[in-house]
């Protein structure tokens, strides 16, 4: 009985493996290339053929480019007009009361009181107050802060100017937009709070 050395036994080993390797490289190898082999039929032969069928037919002829005339500078003699794409100024002729109040407008150089930032109707009239022959009315503004206002002091959100006090009521002047691009005065009263009652 033959004994084989150890490393014949060692080199057999490896040299089996390797071909079960190859075997199994090689299988997938193959049926890769089976599958190729396959599907390399002309699977485009009927777009080749409509192509080939298209480059067949007869060529047409491109009309040539018409010819432009040369351009033409215009110029705009009416620039001092109206514009054509605008609609026409439509001017309304003034009321009565309109041409009365004619250089009514809203002070220029007004610097802005603290009463202003309120509404008149967020204003109301709690009492008066003389001293030294200068009389106050006494306004609550809708934040229960009471202040003291005299004549020329103004209020409201339309420019409001106190014209006269008395003990029940205040008058008040406003100038507010007339709807037609003017001014016109508008009198207010603020009455003492709980008189109405």
């Amino acid at each position: 009985m033959n004994k084989r050395s150890k490393s014949e036994t060692v080199m057999e080993g490896r040299s089996d493996s390797l071909s079960r390797l190859v075997c199994r490289w090689g299988g997938s190898v193959s049926l890769v290339l089976l599958l190729a082999a396959c599907s390399s039929g002309d699977q485009y032969a009927d777009i080749n053929t409509f192509m080939e069928g298209i480059k067949a037919q007869p060529v047409g002829s491109i009309a040539p480019l018409p010819e432009f005339e040369s351009y033409q500078a215009f110029n705009y003699s009416a620039a001092n007009r109206r514009s054509p794409f605008e609609p026409p100024i439509i001017v309304v002729p003034k009321s009565e009361e309109q041409k009365r109040n004619v250089g009514i407008k809203p002070p220029q150089d007004h610097v802005k009181q603290y009463l202003e930032n309120y509404s008149l109707s967020a204003l109301s009239m709690v009492g008066t107050l003389e001293q030294d022959g200068n009389t106050w009315a006494l306004i609550e503004d809708s934040d229960q802060g009471v202040h003291r206002v005299q004549i020329g002091d103004y209020l409201g959100a339309s420019w409001g100017q106190v014209e006269s006090i008395s003990d029940t009521r205040m008058s008040i002047n406003e100038i507010v937009s007339d709807g037609a691009g003017g001014w016109l005065r508008r009198p207010r009263t603020i009455e003492l709070q709980g008189l109405s009652d």
